[in-house]
C-alpha cells in the first residue's frame, strides 16, 4: 500500500509497504484524511514519532472481529487502550499509560491506503454524514471535549485564541451553549470564516482592549506565545484552557497565575459520538474549512501547502 511516512533522520516520504495486521483488529479502507497541526509538529520533533502520520480520517471496515462492522463507513477514536488497567476498565482508554494513538505513539497513522485499530474505537458514519464532513470528526470531538470538562454555558464571557483548523472548531462548538463566544485570530481572511458562521471575532492586537475580561479563554493558536496573552485576557479566578500542542518550549511569567488565582487546564482528546451528532444534524458545517484536496500520492506536496499562510484544512484523498 502507499503510505506517507516521516522519519526524523530521512524526513517525510510517500513509501510502499505491506497492509498493516494487527490481531483482532479491524483493517479500514482509508478514504479521506486531513492534516492537522499536530502532524505538522511532529515532522519538528513533537512526540519523537517515526511511523506514519495522520489520526483524523474516514474510511471503510474491510476486516473486523465485529463481523457486523465490515462494509460500513466508519471514523475511528484515536487512542488504543492496553485494556487491562483500570482506565480501561472503565472504559476509557485516552489515558492510559500504555495505550498507542493513532499516527502519534507506536502505531502507524491514516496517510495510507489502510490502518488498524481496534474494533470498539470504530463508530459508524450517519448516511447523511458525507466523508468531507465526517473526516473532521476527531478535531470536533476534541473541542466537544472542552464542554464534558467544563460546565460553560450562556452566562460567561468567553474567548478562544486561534483562527485556524482547531480554534475555528472550538469556537463553533462553543457558540453553541453560549452566544458571545469572541474568537481572536492574527488573519483578517480567516476570521472571515468564523464570522460567517455567527462567531464574534476580533484582530489579536487588539487583544488589549479586553484585558481581564474572561471568564474562560480556550487557546488553540498553536503558538507558546499565546499562553501570555491567555493570562492577559483571563479575568482573576478565571479559567485558561490549553488545546495547543507543540514541540517547543513555553517561557511564561507565572506570578499572574498565582496572584489572581488562575484555573489552567489541558484539554485534550474527545469523544467521537457528540461530535457526530453535531455533523449529522448540520449544526457545525466545517466545509468551508478545507482548502485544498491532494490526492495521497502527492502527500509531501500537501504536508507543505498544509504550513502555508492562509491555508486552513488541507485533506488526503487515499481511496
Amino acid at each position: 500500500m502507499k503510505a506517507l511516512r516521516f522519519d526524523p533522520d530521512s524526513g517525510l516520504k510517500l513509501v510502499q509497504q505491506p497492509e498493516p495486521y494487527r490481531e483482532d483488529e479491524a483493517l479500514v479502507r482509508v478514504t479521506l484524511a486531513g492534516i492537522c497541526s499536530t502532524d505538522l509538529h511532529i515532522t519538528r520533533g513533537y512526540a519523537s514519532f517515526a511511523g506514519i502520520l495522520g489520526h483524523e480520517f474516514v474510511g471503510v471496515v474491510e476486516r473486523s472481529p465485529v463481523k457486523s462492522q465490515i462494509g460500513q463507513r466508519v471514523v475511528g477514536e484515536i487512542n488504543a487502550g492496553c485494556g487491562r488497567c483500570d482506565l480501561c476498565g472503565e472504559g476509557d482508554s485516552r489515558h492510559c499509560v500504555n495505550r498507542t494513538v493513532l499516527g502519534i505513539h507506536n502505531r502507524d497513522g491514516a496517510f495510507a491506503e489502510f490502518l488498524t485499530l481496534p474494533a470498539q474505537n470504530l463508530l459508524q458514519v450517519p448516511d447523511n454524514v458525507p466523508d468531507e464532513v465526517a473526516v473532521f470528526c476527531e478535531p470536533l470531538a476534541a473541542a466537544c471535549q472542552i464542554l464534558e470538562q467544563e460546565s460553560i454555558n450562556a452566562g460567561h464571557c468567553v474567548a478562544v485564541i486561534g483562527d485556524g483548523k482547531l480554534g475555528q472548531l472550538v469556537a463553533r462548538v462553543l457558540a453553541t451553549v453560549n452566544p458571545n463566544v469572541v474568537l481572536f485570530g492574527k488573519h483578517a481572511d480567516k476570521l472571515k470564516h468564523a464570522s460567517s458562521s455567527g462567531i464574534t471575532t476580533a484582530l489579536a492586537s487588539n487583544a488589549d482592549l479586553q484585558l481581564r475580561s474572561f471568564d474562560y479563554v480556550i487557546e488553540c493558536s498553536g503558538s507558546p506565545l499565546a499562553l501570555a496573552t491567555a493570562l492577559k485576557l483571563v479575568r482573576p479566578k478565571g479559567t485558561i484552557i490549553l488545546k495547543s500542542t507543540f514541540h517547543d518550549e513555553v517561557m511564561l511569567e507565572t506570578w499572574p497565575i498565582v496572584v489572581d488565582e488562575i484555573t489552567v487546564r489541558g484539554s485534550r482528546c474527545g469523544r467521537f459520538a457528540p461530535a457526530l451528532e453535531l455533523l449529522s444534524k448540520r449544526t457545525i458545517k466545517p466545509q468551508d474549512l478545507i482548502s485544498e484536496v491532494c490526492d495521497l500520492g502527492d502527500g509531501v506536496r500537501a504536508m507543505e501547502r498544509a504550513e502555508q499562510a492562509g491555508v486552513l484544512k488541507v485533506l488526503l484523498k487515499a481511496g
